[in-house]
């Protein structure tokens, strides 16, 4: 599923406040949970409207976390923000007190954010707006198929999306055709 922009406006008006800036980076950056998970604020440059993925966050089925880099070399990138969403990061950014170094979405008592409590209040708010079936995930394909939509090559879809393989970017070129 493919939400409309006004869907991911909505979702992100109706999740907890302290994961808004998660639904609009997932969207507009197409960046995975994991990567959002191990975000710094180090990897968010504002003036310059770029967020630096350089590792990820992986939940393993006995929940241990595991810090580690992206799945392929391709997954270490910079990727542009829009200006839409640098007000939203700017708050974000003002409403919880880090260091160069800290997490920008973490539990209460500051450790990595857990995919259940993301998936538990991403539940919620779907509720809320009355969407069904649009996964947190979904939020990727979403904003990989508006950067095709608006001509990204296939290079420079493989960039924004960490891939390796052009493969996933030629999908979402054919699907805005």
């Amino acid at each position: 599923p493919v939400a409309t922009i006004a869907q991911v406006f909505e979702l992100a008006d109706a999740i907890a406040p302290e994961l808004r800036a998660a639904v609009l980076l997932a969207t507009f950056c197409g960046l995975r949970l994991g990567e959002i998970r191990a975000l710094r604020v180090r990897h968010l440059d504002l003036l310059h409207r770029t967020v630096r993925i350089e590792e990820q966050y992986q939940e393993l089925s006995d929940g241990t976390l595991v810090l580690g880099p992206p799945k392929t070399d391709a997954g270490v990138r910079t990727i542009v923000i829009p200006q839409v969403i640098i007000p939203d990061l700017e708050q974000h950014l003002a409403s919880v007190p880090l260091g160069a170094d800290g997490l920008l979405f973490t539990t209460t008592s500051g450790a990595p954010m857990r995919r259940a409590t993301l998936y538990t209040a991403w539940g919620r708010a779907t509720k809320a707006v009355g969407i069904t079936g649009l996964r947190f995930h979904d939020l990727r394909h979403t904003g990989n198929t508006l950067a095709a939509a608006t001509g990204a090559s296939t290079k420079e879809l493989m960039a924004r999306m960490g891939q390796s393989s052009s493969r996933a970017a030629l999908i979402y070129q054919h699907a805005t055709q």
